[in-house]
């Protein structure tokens, strides 16, 4: 094994000048999506100006619109199937609108999404005004303003533009992109779930804007028992891909000016509660929610109305959209960046017991420039060090893995880096 500097062109390059997410244009999509009325799943899918059906047409109408702006560089599917449970009990067609903007690789994918579906107080209640301008207008708004920028790009991988039907009925969205994905072969490098994004004034008062959430798990739920037992062993409960997702998302935010600081919160998903990026989970695929600073429940899940001076709704007025631009920004900085990016190393194995030097090896990525070994202390949580190579191995001179973490990320020639792959004992 050696240790090889890579040349200039392998290195981060500054950053230049990229279009920055809209205000005025997140608040139009808002209010356009709260002028159907009501979103719920259950609602009338036909009615040319009422209900879901409405709003996913405009949806799709939309990316089919920034589409033809880039040479139709965007596809818009519909995929659809039948759920049936308790609050779906005579059955329900759950409809997802996707945009494909091709990348070089069009089996691997990012998917930016949110949920197109709203619901008041009573979750069966399909024909009462349910405007969802935050749960999850916002969402939804922001995947819309991430094609319009991001379609003026070439990547390496093929972004999946989202709006998933049926969160609110039992995650169906959801669970249909999901096994989609699985279905078609996707190699899903990362997916970025926005459910509600786009407020600062919480419950009591509170503003919180500087900062955005983002959850995520830490050992994989799909992980069998011996690799959780092998996982713990080599130290690596912080760094299954998941969380490297969101340790990726909070590098990406933290080299942006004037934004927001990411909350990177280790679980999963808000105390108790889950949203439509856990049916990927389950599938193993790495997927982090993006969630606002500080929630308002007074707006979440209520019906329209006053009492006793308070007032109750998820209403466009109670939105920050200079919030939720720069909650965008950071959408399409991490899209981007893994976008441009070769996938992630498939696994990572590392050496060095009763030694004074750590050897590092990996498959070699195919479209891969060069590779970043990242290391770190054991008691730390963020990757402190690293040393960029052209070879799928290497020694870290002087590094004792008794005290250490390593990991590694693959490397487009401009820079871009995937996730980063944790480091483990070889097994056999």
């Amino acid at each position: 094994m050696r240790i090889v500097a890579l040349p200039l062109l392998l290195l981060a390059t500054p950053a230049v000048a990229q279009e920055q997410p809209s205000a005025a244009r997140l608040k139009a999509d808002v209010e356009t999506l709260v002028g159907f009325g009501t979103r719920h799943t259950l609602s009338d899918p036909e009615h040319p100006t009422r209900g879901i059906g409405a709003a996913r047409r405009w949806f799709a109408m939309e990316l089919q619109r920034i589409g033809e702006g880039c040479a139709k560089c965007i596809q818009v599917a519909n995929v659809a199937r039948t759920f049936v449970n308790d609050r779906a009990p005579k059955g329900v067609e759950v409809v997802n609108v996707l945009g494909f903007q091709p990348g070089r690789d069009n089996k691997r994918v990012v998917i930016v999404m949110g949920h197109i579906d709203s619901r008041v107080t009573d979750v069966m209640d399909a024909t009462s005004d349910a405007p969802g301008a935050n749960d999850d207008a916002s969402g939804v708004a922001l995947v819309l303003e991430a094609a319009r920028i991001l379609s003026k790009e070439k990547f390496d991988a093929t972004i999946v533009y989202a709006a998933l039907s049926g969160e609110e009925q039992g995650l169906f969205g959801g669970t249909l992109l999901a096994e989609t994905a699985r279905e078609r072969g996707w190699t899903v490098s990362a997916v970025l779930n926005n459910d509600i994004v786009g407020n600062t004034i919480g419950q009591d008062g509170r503003r919180v804007a500087d900062r955005v959430r983002v959850f995520s798990e830490g050992i994989r739920e799909i992980e069998p028992l011996p690799g959780q037992l092998a996982r713990r062993a080599d130290g690596g409960e912080d760094d299954g891909p998941s969380r490297a997702l969101a340790k990726a998302v909070d590098g990406v935010a933290g080299g942006m000016r004037g934004g927001l600081d990411v909350f990177v919160v280790r679980r999963f998903d808000r105390f108790g509660r889950g949203g439509d990026h856990s049916p990927f989970l389950k599938l193993g695929y790495p997927a982090v929610r993006f969630s606002v600073g500080v929630e308002n429940y007074d707006a979440q899940h209520q019906d329209l109305r006053r009492e006793g001076g308070k007032v109750f709704g998820d209403t466009v007025d109670r939105m920050d959209f200079p919030y939720l631009a720069k909650v965008t920004a950071i959408n399409v900085a991490t899209l981007r960046r893994l976008a441009k990016a070769p996938a992630a190393p498939a696994s990572v194995t590392i050496g060095g017991a009763l030694a004074t030097d750590t050897s590092v090896k990996w498959p070699a990525v195919v479209g891969a420039a060069g590779y970043r070994v990242h290391w770190r202390r054991a008691d730390a949580q963020d990757w402190q060090k690293h040393l960029d190579v052209k070879t799928n191995d290497a020694v870290l001179k002087g590094v004792i893995v008794d005290d250490t973490f390593v990991g590694v990320s693959a490397l487009a020639a401009d820079g871009s880096e995937s996730l980063v792959t944790f480091g483990g004992r070889e097994r056999r």
